[in-house]
């Protein structure tokens, strides 16, 4: 099998594992927090919702600066009440990324994350591909303990949960 029928494949298994998780976030308790050092609820989930968009990143760019200029690429957090549009869009261009690619670009070529111009990592996309798919699963189980926490419905994601018997 083909690397972009699996990255396909696991897309879309992972898009309505998340979009049952963003459902249950609660309106109002946007900077809501666990911790101190924890992030805001919104930002958390806004995170989540805007992840995919990695994918489409990764293969229709050279790299990305976490820091880049004032005005420049400056990131917009979804609302509480985009976070499903939000995710659903970033899945759909990451799928049309995805079908457009081929193996030998993403075994061949090294993609960059900068923060404030300097290189802080540079792989080959398949790999960044696979730590993007793989950060989207942290802070989504970041988020099911957030919701937890804010006494929501934690649905099942790999498995049946307290609130949600389902095998997903």
């Amino acid at each position: 099998m083909k690397l972009t029928q699996l990255f396909l494949a696991e897309l879309d298994r992972e898009g309505p594992r998340t979009r049952r998780a963003l459902e249950q976030v609660p309106h109002g308790r946007d900077d809501w927090k666990p911790h101190p050092k924890s992030m805001p609820l919104a930002r958390l989930a806004g995170l989540v919702a805007s992840m995919p968009s990695w994918v489409t990143l990764v293969i229709e760019q050279d790299e990305l600066d976490l820091t880049p200029p004032p005005g420049q690429g400056q990131y917009q957090q979804p609302s509480t009440d985009t976070l499903v549009e939000t995710l659903d869009k970033h899945v759909t261009k990451a799928r049309e990324s995805l079908s457009k690619t081929n193996d030998d670009f993403l075994l061949t070529t090294k993609w960059r994350l900068r923060a404030g111009g300097k290189v802080v990592m540079e792989q080959p996309r398949h790999i960044v591909l696979r730590d993007t798919l793989n950060h989207l699963a942290h802070h989504r189980g970041q988020l099911t303990v957030y919701l937890r926490l804010n006494n929501q419905t934690v649905p099942a994601i790999y498995g049946p949960s307290a609130d949600d018997q389902q095998f997903a």
